[in-house]
């Protein structure tokens, strides 16, 4: 709940207008009844019309009002409650891309996209409720209670007694609502990574004919999310109707015993229907009560699952600016080790992990400016986690990792990924020009787009497309061919002039002449740049300054094309497969 509460403190102006709107609107509201008695039992009795007229248009004026100021209040109120929702779904998607690779793994995609979602709706709902209902709702209940006591303490004090009943049945079944609601909103989390599985990988469900087995598991995580909320939902549906029993047992109770007074001529009859109206009143505000606990309760589980995003750290540590080991290397892995797992928070809800097998096992090896450094092995042997360490999407559990004689963790975020020019697997293409996809908001020049253009072997394609660079891209390029997508997504790498450039299986999709060529070409155009390039196919890496063999996180092999064909059983395997069977 503190996120609601510091959210709403940024309007706190505007907040506070809302409040005296509907707290004017209430109490002319509750005004309502009161002329209403005093024009049965004091005007009407006098027998002239015009006293009679001038207290009916004064009711009318004040139920004229209390409409214009609840409907001014309850406009302002959901502006706000649509403002303070715009802020933190800002909030929370700028934490979001700067959360750790670790971090991510710990709340999970899908989780993160619920609270997004349905989370950031919630508090909006909350928001606009706290503004109305938590003000209506407690001086309709408060100030019916207090008038009715002043029109006749006996009748009132039958309200008096339900009330404490009415709000023990609230508070206690809604102290319940909470934990109930978080876990339909964890039951979401596994819905929606259920849809975004289907949604990306629909080519392979429909290639495999795998639609009806997707519809179990969805129609499972379905059923359980429903399940939790009717669960949910009923324990907070409880209250209302024993306060209805309660209620409509006390206004039976007016009207007998108000029966009795009346023809005993204790009270007027205007008194009774005063009576009557403030119950209804307070049966609303009750009402209203209960909503409210509803919502906190939904909207606290969502709050609480924001906030805990919102709270995370930002983004890595930054330690003091420490030296690297001397010599000319640029780039230096230093008895590096690492598993997943290890820096996400366990305790954390999203946290499906546990003890597992290191990803990175001791691996060393250094790259000077203008070399290059190959990295090849089986799928699933630490290619990838060693560019996830590199860039500092996570940190090396033992070990260190350098660039230009620096930590990687003594550079802040901007600065070290500045360094970069990145392709990883399955890269995105986004929907929006092939210019625009280049140069990715960072202004590049005209002859820096056109240069990365021609080096990544993208100019010939992208000249056959209508509109040339103007070309509108569909989401995740699903208008282009794997190899076009390829070499758009090298040209956006190229682009910058990076001082490290990083190619992640980004030649898979490419004829052997194609991955040739463009290799000639940033080695001619970019030789300054330190390159590391990951790749299944030998042909690829084998003219890089270095090669390093992986299997299972460790090093096996780390030299020249020539050295490890001499020195390396599983590399000259790997050479003998591929190159045989392009015999």
């Amino acid at each position: 709940m503190r996120l609601i509460f510091r959210s709403l403190n940024r309007y706190r102006n505007s907040v506070l207008w809302v409040i005296v709107v509907k707290f004017l609107g209430t109490m002319t509201e509750l005004a309502l009844p009161y002329i209403l008695k005093h024009l049965i039992d004091e005007v009407v009795p006098l027998g002239r019309l015009g006293p009679v007229l001038l207290w009916g248009l004064l009711m009318a004026a004040a139920a004229l009002a209390t409409r214009q100021l609840n409907v001014v209040a309850n406009s302002r109120a959901v502006d706000n409650a649509h403002n303070i929702a715009y802020d933190v779904r800002q909030a929370l998607f700028r934490k979001t891309v700067n959360l750790t690779g670790a971090q991510v793994d710990a709340f999970a995609l899908p989780s993160l996209i619920s609270r997004m979602t349905s989370d950031s709706y919630n508090v909006q709902n909350c928001v606009r409720a706290i503004q109305t209902l938590c003000i209506r709702a407690p001086i309709l209940l408060l100030g019916s209670v207090i008038l009715a006591l002043t029109m006749d303490w006996q009748l009132a004090m039958i309200l008096v007694v339900m009330l404490p009943i009415l709000v023990t049945v609230c508070v206690g079944i809604s102290r319940f609502g909470i934990p109930l609601f978080h876990k339909v909103q964890e039951r979401l989390d596994d819905v929606v990574r259920i849809m975004r599985e289907n949604i990306t990988g629909i080519r392979v469900v429909k290639a495999l004919t795998k639609e009806s087995y997707e519809r179990r598991r969805f129609d499972e995580a379905n059923d359980a999310m429903t399940a939790s909320d009717i669960r949910a939902g009923m324990a907070m549906a409880i209250p209302s109707p024993l306060m209805q029993l309660f209620l409509n047992t006390g206004l039976t109770l007016v009207v007998i015993f108000g029966a009795y007074r009346v023809n005993a001529g204790e009270i007027e009859p205007g008194v009774i229907l005063a009576l009557l109206t403030y119950f209804n009143m307070v049966m609303n505000g009750v009402m209203g009560v209960n909503r409210i606990f509803v919502m906190l309760s939904k909207a606290s589980a969502s709050a609480n699952r924001i906030d805990e995003v919102l709270q995370a750290l930002e983004g890595p540590l930054v330690l003091a600016d420490t030296a690297g080991p001397e010599g000319e290397e640029y780039i230096r892995f230093e008895h590096v080790s690492f598993r997943y797992g290890e820096s996400a928070d366990p305790s954390h809800e999203g946290f499906a992990g546990g003890e597992r097998e290191k990803c990175l096992d001791d691996i060393t090896f250094s790259i000077r400016r203008g070399e290059s450094l190959g990295i090849i092995g089986p799928t699933g042997c630490g290619k990838t986690t060693i560019l996830n360490l590199l860039m500092r999407f996570y940190d090396a559990e033992e070990g260190a990792v350098y660039v230009d004689g620096r930590d990687v963790r003594a550079y802040g975020k901007d600065e070290l990924h500045r360094k970069f020019g990145v392709v990883f697997q399955n890269d995105m293409v986004f929907n929006d020009t092939l210019r625009r996809n280049i140069d990715f908001g960072r202004g590049l020049e005209e002859d820096a787009i056109l240069s990365a253009v021609s080096d990544a072997m993208a100019a010939e394609f992208i000249g056959e497309l209508e509109g040339g660079l103007e070309y509108m891209a569909d989401i995740k390029g699903a208008n282009l061919s794997g190899g076009q997508k390829q070499r758009l997504l090298i040209a956006r790498a190229l682009a910058g002039e990076p001082e490290i450039l990083i190619l992640d299986d980004s030649s898979s999709a490419l004829d052997y002449r194609t991955d040739a060529a463009l290799r000639r070409a940033i080695f001619a155009r970019h030789r300054s740049a330190a390159t590391i390039m990951v790749a299944q196919r030998v042909s690829s890496i084998q003219s890089m300054t270095n090669i390093l063999v992986l299997d299972d996180g460790r090093c096996i092999g780390y030299g020249s094309h020539a050295s490890l064909m001499a020195t390396c059983p599983a590399y000259r395997e790997i050479y003998e497969a591929q190159m045989g069977a392009l015999e």
